[in-house]
């Protein structure tokens, strides 16, 4: 993936240096390529902080199949400007086109796996929602397939790689209308009880299903007593505040685990070890067939058998030991041929204690920390602290990387390791339990022998 970036920069900038001598008869000063091609990145950023914005409103008015469809829709049109910017020779349409993917991503991110997690069973709610990991993965594995020079990676044909991802969405379009609604989404928002038991029935085969049933009415119950929630309302609300608190600490550790670290800079990082270059873009592709095995083995073996917890806080301990030998061998690379090959090897393993642990795990948390009437919410705010954490470290990496070189891995992997540590105490085992009964673990943790409902309670005696 890394070959490829610093391709598609090299030929993006070369279009932004042709259009501007075409519009201007003059070559563009080497600031303003920089700020255009600054914004065509960080302009990703800012569609997916949009579309995570927009969860509450198009998946509560449309619900989760159609805004899926609708998502879809958004990420083809994106191709199609992308397509055509460089016809129109065009590099504004180019920002417009990563706007809309963003924005895509933001939108559908959220809304794929809120639909896993309300169309599962309870017994395998966790290795459904894992799919959705490995899906992402293979996203990533075809981008680095058609990034390669044989195939579409030529400087005359990356408008037509980056238009690679309309593909999947065609697939979504034609598929999803063959598809039942969320049968939460028709019984606890719609108070559709028929359609919710034929769409049971369509995706669990026949049966009435009353038990299933009569836990979705104990949860609007609880609605009931407690309406849906502004984003606003649920960060003032104290009895989700464990569950906002370690969702925010997660995606925060993922972010600065290096991870995508790893994922954009390994051509750098392989270079830097001492792999031949000509080796390199086959190693990255490597990387992405691990993570593609490790999220099906997740998914199918361990996730329902082992549990979330032990998959979180093994899996930063695994990664925090392996990026500290990354670093002892960055530092030996010049003692012997096969060190450097020891140093990829650490990062296969890195990679799979990632997708197997928190990466791939992180996915199934969505849907079984909040009840219904706050699920819309957290997702509107977790997918917000997604993307701005997403932009943070796009921003800083750059700037540790320079200021710390190869220890920059050193703090990769002490977040690991406070990653570990807390989910380790503090993260409740979510596998076969109810929404409530995992709203109820959250609302026993205490520090010091006090809670964030002790205050309430306080009031409440007031």
């Amino acid at each position: 993936m890394g070959s490829f970036q610093q391709l598609k920069q090299l030929y993006i900038q070369r279009f932004i240096n042709s259009s501007w001598y075409d519009r201007y008869e003059e070559p563009p000063p080497p600031q303003t390529v920089t700020m255009i091609w600054s914004l065509i990145v960080s302009m990703y950023a800012v569609g997916g902080l949009f579309g995570a914005f927009s969860v509450k409103l198009v998946s509560g008015m449309f619900g989760r199949k159609k805004a899926m469809i609708c998502n879809s829709i958004i990420n083809i049109a994106g191709a199609g400007i992308m397509l055509a910017s460089k016809h129109a020779k065009s590099y504004e349409m180019i920002i417009l086109a990563r706007i809309l993917y963003g924005f895509s991503s933001g939108l559908g991110s959220s809304t794929h796996v809120m639909y896993l997690g309300e169309i599962a069973p309870r017994k395998i709610r966790g290795a459904v929602t894992l799919t959705s990991a490995t899906f992402g993965s293979l996203g990533k594995l075809f981008g680095q397939i058609f990034g390669l020079s044989e195939l579409l990676g030529r400087e005359e044909l990356w408008n037509i790689v980056l238009c690679v991802p309309a593909f999947f969405s065609l697939v979504q379009i034609l598929v999803l209308p063959f598809l039942p609604e969320a049968p939460r989404y028709l019984f606890i928002e719609k108070g559709d009880d028929k359609a919710c038991k034929k769409a049971l029935q369509s995706l669990w085969g026949q049966g009435d299903y009353k038990q299933e049933m009569d836990e979705m009415l104990a949860e609007q119950a609880a609605i009931d007593a407690a309406p849906p929630k502004t984003p606003l309302q649920l960060l003032r609300d104290r009895t989700v505040r464990w569950q906002l608190l370690t969702i925010s600490i997660i995606y925060f550790s993922n972010q600065l685990s290096g991870m995508s670290t790893i994922s954009t800079f390994s051509f750098d990082i392989f270079l830097k070890a001492g792999i031949p270059r000509e080796n390199i873009r086959y190693l990255t592709v490597g990387l992405g067939v691990s993570e593609i095995i490790t999220s099906i083995s997740c998914g199918m073996l361990m996730i329902e058998h082992i549990g979330r917890r032990p998959l979180f806080w093994g899996g930063y301990g695994v990664m925090g030991a392996s990026l500290v030998f990354v670093t002892v061998t960055l530092n030996l690379k010049d003692s012997s041929d096969w060190v450097p090959y020891i140093m990829a090897s650490l990062i296969i393993v890195f990679i799979i204690f990632f997708c197997g642990g928190p990466g791939g795990t992180t996915g199934t948390l969505h849907s079984e920390l909040f009840i219904q009437s706050d699920r819309m919410a957290a997702f509107v705010l977790i997918g917000s602290l997604r993307w701005l954490f997403f932009a943070l470290v796009g921003l800083i990496f750059p700037f540790l990387i320079d200021a710390l070189d190869s220890y920059c891995f050193v703090l990769f992997a002490c977040m690991c390791l406070l990653a570990s540590l807390y989910t380790f105490f503090f993260l409740p085992e979510t596998k076969g339990k109810t929404l409530l009964e995992i709203s109820e673990e959250f609302k026993t943790i205490t520090i010091c022998g006090k809670s964030f409902l002790d205050k309430i309670k306080a009031e409440t005696r007031l």
